[in-house]
Parts: structure tokens; sequence; C-alpha cells
């Protein structure tokens, strides 16, 4: 049963079961199969946004080489308890391969605490084991498990990339679609492409591609913001990126942030550096604040007015 609703899920079921199939990050790919050849696994901490194929090239690894694992979801389990009782029963007993790799994924969600157990047990047991782990938010890990580990940021593949992988996707599915509507889908959920790929297959309507207005207006928020801070009209900016956050209601801007940043020497206009810092700040606020809506348009208000 529990293949069969696998199979049903186009990001599990198109999961890249080969580095060659693995989209993005070539230097990273040309470094992991080096180490398969080799033999010799480090401890790894792999970083970057969400959805941008962290656990997929961790599992990659385990099924290329030789070795017993057992796999984490650190944000269900994060206690010390995990750490001390689960994560090292396993490295310690017999296992039928020589090495064990222990993956530890979202660990930015494990606690100081079970940080600090599992910086014990990654020196422990280092003869035979290696652990992998993966995280969105590298400065939630503690600097004596960072030392520890061969560290990777993981880049998103770019827009194309993802387009071509998604069109693959809706050819081998025989989903009929137009290239725009591909584009919109992409546009809405890049770089995390989990959540691409999962829009396209809601979007599936009697083996068509069939994108409904919300989708379109997500999709176009990011740019209309970008095209509005260009403006330099201050007195109504505010009052239209407000109206087009309420209309498009998006409760993610993870994207919207890194987007921003990106383009920043288009829409800075000698503030580059002061934009930066704010950005920064309110990125960092958006983790933990109750209503993101109201962060995202106090990081607004301080921007307007420093590039008008």
């Amino acid at each position: 049963m529990e293949k069969e609703i696998k199979n049903t899920l186009w990001v599990e079921k198109y999961r890249p079961s080969s580095l060659d199939s693995y989209i993005g990050n070539d230097h990273l790919r040309s470094k992991v199969k080096l180490y398969l050849e080799s033999g010799d696994l480090p401890h790894l901490l792999l970083f970057g946004r969400a959805g941008t194929g962290k656990t997929t090239l961790a599992k990659l690894l385990v099924n290329n080489i030789d070795c017993d694992y057992l796999y984490i979801n650190a944000s269900d389990e994060n206690s010390v308890e995990v750490v001390r009782d689960k994560v090292k029963n396993f490295a310690s007993t017999l296992g039928f391969q020589e090495m064990k790799v222990i993956i530890l994924d979202e660990c930015d969600y494990i606690t100081p605490n079970a940080q600090a157990a599992l910086r014990n047990l990654m020196e422990t047991f280092s003869k035979h084991c290696r652990f992998i782990l993966t995280c969105n938010y590298v400065e939630r890990i503690i600097d004596p498990i960072q030392s520890r580990c061969q560290s990777f940021q993981i880049i998103p593949p770019d827009r194309k990339q993802v387009a071509v992988h998604l069109g693959n996707i809706l050819t081998k599915e025989n989903v009929t679609n137009e290239i725009e509507d591909i584009v919109t889908i992409v546009n809405g959920g890049y770089p995390d492409i989990r959540r691409v790929i999962n829009a396209a297959q809601r979007q599936v309507v009697d083996n068509k591609l069939v994108i409904d207005e919300g989708m379109s207006i997500q999709s176009d928020y990011k740019n209309q913001v970008l095209e509005i801070l260009k403006t330099q009209d201050k007195k109504n900016s505010f009052k239209n990126i407000r109206q087009l956050l309420a209309d498009s209601k998006v409760t993610d801007f993870s994207d919207l942030f890194r987007l921003l940043f990106d383009t920043v020497d288009d829409w800075g206009r000698g503030h580059v550096a002061e934009c930066i810092l704010v950005l920064a700040q309110y990125q960092q606020s958006d983790a933990v604040v109750v209503d993101k809506e109201i962060n995202i348009m106090a990081m607004f208000i301080e921007i307007i007015g420093k590039i008008k």
C-alpha cells in the first residue's frame, strides 16, 4: 500500500535515482562522485533553501555506497532523547556493512542540547559511522558540529532547468500543456522544486494542465513588487504593494526575500548596501514572527523610505 501511494506522488515518483539525473549543482555532483569512488565519505552538512534537493542528494549518497543507514526527520524528532537513544543505539550496534550513515534531515530543528549530544556521538563513533546533516538555516547549527563536517550550500537549479524537468515529468505522465502554463507554475514555486512539482500535479484535470487564476496571481506578484519598487512613486508604492500582497494571499515570503536580494542593484538606486541590511534584518525575523505579512510590510516601509 505504501508503495502505491508513493508512486502517485510525482515528487517521489520522479525523485532522481542517480547523480546523473540530479539537476543543478554540477560542482557538488563532481565532489560527491569522488567520495563515492574513493569510499572515503566525510561527515557532510548540506544547507540551502527548502525544496532544492538536499534530502535527495543525501539519499542518493547512501543508496550508492555499501552502508547501513538510518534516516531521521529532525523536524519531528529533535530531542536529546532521540539523539541519545535512537542515534546512539544505531551507531553502536553491529551492522551488516562496515560503514554506517545517519541522515539527520532538517537538523536545524534539533535543540542546542541535543546538538551538543550529537557532537559527542560524532566523535565517539567516527571510525565507522558518518553523519549527513541537512538544514535550511546553517546558522542554527552549533560551531562544533559545523567544524566536523564538510559543508556544501545547495544552489537551486535555474528556472530553465526546473521548467525542463517539469516538462519531462508532464510528458511521461501524458499531460498536455502549454509552455506558458509551465512558466507560470515554475515562477509561482521557484526555487522550491518540490513545491513546483506538487503544484503542477494539483493543476492536472483530465490529463491537461489547467492553471487557475489564484496560481497566476501568486506567480506574478513577485515581479509586480519589483516593478512597483522601480517606479519611484513614494506616495503610492506602499499602498500598491500592500494591496498586491493581500490579493495574492501569499503566506510564505522566502522566495520574495531572495528575489529582492538578487535584483537589489536594479531597484536599490545607490542604496544597495543599506537595502541588503534591511532585507537581512527582516528575513531573520520572518522565521519567528507571528504575522509574516505585518513583518514584510514593515520591511517595505524602510526600503521605500531609503530608495525614494
